[in-house]
């Protein structure tokens, strides 16, 4: 169970606070009545040196004053024991105890507790009342005597009384004493609680917390160095996460360049296979000399010569994709004209036409000037419109046209012809993909054209992509025509 440090202070108070006053107490119930009949014998020997030093000068009305302020019963005789000044109320029992102490008539209950060449002080019990007084009996110079005494009971009361308050007064000293600690610990106890909870959120790693009491004193320096602490936490922990993330992410990306690794392998093994067994067999039949007519023979070369080709430009594209997927190959960014660069790849392209007997529109006429590697965006241009060439079909027309909105040109190329299946739309774009399966016929050829063009165009931090139409399937990318810095 936890114990509060509050608790804990107001008890430790409470016992402290007790144990101080018992002890008070004790040291006034042992040595109260001993302090005041000590001072109860001064009081006598001040009241002697009184008349003894002002003798018949002695004002009596002042005198008195003191006496009964003091509590003090005195008489005064000549030398023939007769009262001369007493405040006694009989003075003749006053003169009498006075003079038979002096003729050694002392009573068996009285003791000499102080005495002095001039003064005895003795402390004696009457029989009559009970009572205890404290006597002092002295000589004047003229050869008087003075007397004077006080009970010894009223003291032994007083001090009884005096002890019995301060029990009472010991009891609400304690009572309030305990609240008024109560209320102070929790001004004390608030800080060091709000740091609790501070440094429980700290746990927790919640950094938002921070100490908000001040003062200048230990608490509050501790309570700003939390904060720093604190705040040096956070900073560590972002540290450590940016630390694990970019950690987390050069695995990631070495996971991702091994599985490329893998894929690469896998499928440029696939696709060399039927052109290598082409070859072979072929350069085979030649050296076995399977068919001796030159006809055959000129075919066995121009399917070599056409195999070997294939290889070739795939081999190409392989390295181009490689260098544009690794950021190895830069973007040079230039203004050229869009128009001009089309035209030029349908012109390049016309003998390709021609054999597939397809109808290319191109009306744009005014130049369209947008930002890029021309270069680059050639190769794209030459992909869509080569993979437009290959899957023409029915009217076999190809409508490539641009259109400029808010900055930003798009340019089209359409084929009519079958669509691409709706969950391949996305797929095309991975080399090697296929939508047919059995990888006879594909968009780009070898699977890698359209993977070229998502490449080139990441590098451009453009968009490209192909819809479905109504009557064909068309190819879109699009380029800045306004620098944005």
């Amino acid at each position: 169970m936890k114990k509060s440090i509050r608790k804990k202070i107001a008890f430790t108070f409470i016992i402290i606070m007790v144990l101080v006053l018992a002890a008070v107490g004790v040291f006034q119930w042992s040595f109260a009545g001993t302090f005041y009949a000590s001072q109860k014998q001064k009081k006598l020997v001040e009241s002697y040196e009184k008349i003894a030093d002002q003798g018949n000068d002695t004002d009596w009305d002042a005198f008195n004053n003191y006496c009964s302020v003091n509590g003090l019963t005195y008489c005064v005789t000549d030398s023939q024991m007769n009262a001369t000044q007493t405040n006694a109320q009989n003075d003749d029992a006053m003169a009498g105890r006075l003079f038979g102490f002096i003729m050694g008539m002392e009573d068996d209950h009285a003791h000499i507790i102080q005495s002095s060449g001039s003064y005895k002080i003795i402390q004696l019990k009457d029989r009559f009342t009970n009572m205890q007084y404290l006597e002092l009996y002295a000589g004047m110079e003229d050869g008087g005597y003075y007397m004077v005494m006080c009970p010894v009971q009223s003291i032994s009361d007083a001090a009884q009384v005096s002890t019995r308050f301060f029990v009472y007064i010991s009891v609400v000293a304690v009572i309030a004493g305990a609240l008024a600690m109560w209320l102070i610990t929790r001004k004390i106890v608030q800080p060091i609680q709000e740091l609790t909870t501070l440094s429980k959120r700290m746990a927790d790693l919640d950094f938002d917390a921070r100490y908000t009491s001040g003062g200048q004193d230990e608490i509050g320096e501790l309570g700003e160095n939390f904060n720093q602490m604190s705040d040096n936490l956070e900073h560590a922990v972002e540290d450590l996460k940016t630390a694990n993330t970019k950690l987390q992410k050069d695995i990631e990306q070495k996971t991702q360049i091994d599985d490329m690794r893998k894929e690469f392998l896998s499928n440029v093994s696939h696709e060399l296979k039927t052109p290598i067994a082409l070859i072979q067999g072929y350069a085979e039949g030649l050296k076995d000399c399977i068919n001796d007519d030159p006809e055959s023979r000129d075919f066995y070369c121009d399917v070599i010569i056409d195999e070997s080709g294939k290889m070739n430009t795939m081999v190409k594209q392989l390295l181009t994709l490689n260098q544009l997927e690794f950021g190895n190959d830069l973007v040079s960014m230039a203004r050229f004209n869009l128009t001009e660069l089309i035209n030029g790849v349908i012109q390049s392209a016309k003998v390709m036409i021609q054999q597939a007997q397809v109808r290319v529109e191109f009306e744009q006429e005014d130049p369209v000037w947008v930002w890029g590697d021309e270069f680059k965006i050639e190769e794209v241009v030459t992909n869509y419109l080569t993979n437009a060439i290959h899957h023409a079909e029915g009217e076999k027309i190809i409508s490539v046209h641009c259109q400029e909105m808010n900055g930003v040109v798009t340019t089209c190329v359409f084929n009519t012809g079958s669509p691409i299946p709706e969950d391949s739309l996305d797929k095309i774009w991975i080399k090697f993909y296929k939508v047919d399966k059995a990888r006879t016929r594909a968009y780009g050829g070898s699977g890698i054209g359209l993977s070229i063009v998502k490449a080139i165009m990441d590098g451009h931090h453009q968009k490209c992509w192909a819809e479905n139409k109504e009557n064909g399937v068309a190819f879109y990318f699009t380029l800045e025509s306004k620098v944005e810095l």
